[in-house]
């Protein structure tokens, strides 16, 4: 059992900057962001392959969020951050890191994700 824990949401204005991290307890092979804004389904925002880290193809991106925020993950391939620039107030949701034991950095279906942390905050006023 693999847990997660994410940490960095907040408060911020559009346009501002604000970084999220989340820490696995074991190795798997995909990490991914996901979001949630209320009365809508958790969607998948952006995710990164271990496997795959410094080739090309090793992150995926929602169309929506390309150019703008940033996946990444640090050498002993546990953690995982997600740096968000030029935040809108539609970007406003719960956050959530999951893991996966599938090695497709496409995946984007929430059901092929194993583990998953509680979320952290992220409200954007305008």
């Amino acid at each position: 059992q693999v847990q997660l824990v994410e940490s960095g949401g907040g408060l911020v204005q559009a346009g501002d900057s604000l970084s999220l991290s989340c820490a696995a307890s074991g190795r798997t092979f995909t990490m991914a962001w996901f979001r949630q804004a209320p009365g809508k389904e958790r969607e998948f925002v952006a995710a990164i392959s271990w496997a795959a880290i410094g080739w090309p193809g090793d992150r995926y991106y929602t169309d929506s969020v390309k150019g703008r925020f940033t996946i990444s993950g640090d050498n002993a391939k546990t953690t995982v951050y997600l740096q968000m620039n030029s935040l809108k107030p539609e970007d406003t949701a719960r956050y959530y890191c999951a893991a996966s034991k599938i090695r497709s950095v496409t995946e984007t279906r929430r059901e092929m994700y194993d583990y998953w942390g509680q979320g952290t905050q992220v409200t954007v006023s305008s």
